[in-house]
């Protein structure tokens, strides 16, 4: 893991840790990098509840609730299944948050339509989860670098505006 990686690691650990709040990962393509990343900073089982690694979609479905339907009709690489894997997970393993990714790393495995380097990220609580799309192709490992560093930012950003005092309403 690199520097930067530790810092955004470290991070989420002073928000998860000061707001008493847990998460999980559902992971497909980065087959666990993410929780990996997560419990690299000590003391991270008060928050880090475990992961699942669901490579699969047979895996997708039974244990992350991913609706059969929507995996034959859009496959396991779509945004719609990157935000059903973060519900599923947080349900799963009973967490406030979840981080997920699916995605081709390569070399092989895309299509014409969805191509090696396409990879869905999503983080969120069941009531709101934000996605990004990784579409570019550098190489399995780097990819799976990029995904995950990714995947930190944008739960750290997540986390942020979460935190972040609300307005108040007048009226």
């Amino acid at each position: 893991m690199d520097f930067e990686s530790k810092i955004t690691s470290r991070e989420v650990s002073e928000i998860l840790w000061e707001t008493e709040k847990t998460v999980s990962t559902a992971e497909s393509c980065t087959g666990g990098r993410i929780a990996e990343a997560i419990i690299a900073v000590p003391g991270a089982s008060k928050y880090f509840k475990g992961g699942i690694i669901s490579y699969i979609d047979e895996v997708k479905e039974n244990l992350l609730g991913v609706d059969h339907q929507l995996l034959e009709e859009k496959t396991a690489v779509c945004e719609e299944v990157a935000i059903a894997m973060v519900k599923g997970a947080c349900k799963a393993l009973n967490t406030d948050y979840a981080i997920a990714a699916t995605g081709f790393a390569g070399p092989t495995g895309g299509t014409k339509e969805i191509p090696v380097g396409t990879i869905w990220l999503a983080c969120g609580s069941p009531e709101r989860v934000t996605t990004m799309k990784l579409e570019e192709d550098y190489g399995r490992d780097i990819n799976l670098a990029i995904a995950t560093n990714r995947a930190m930012e944008m739960f750290l950003g997540f986390l942020k505006e979460e935190d972040a005092p609300r307005p108040m309403r007048e009226g």
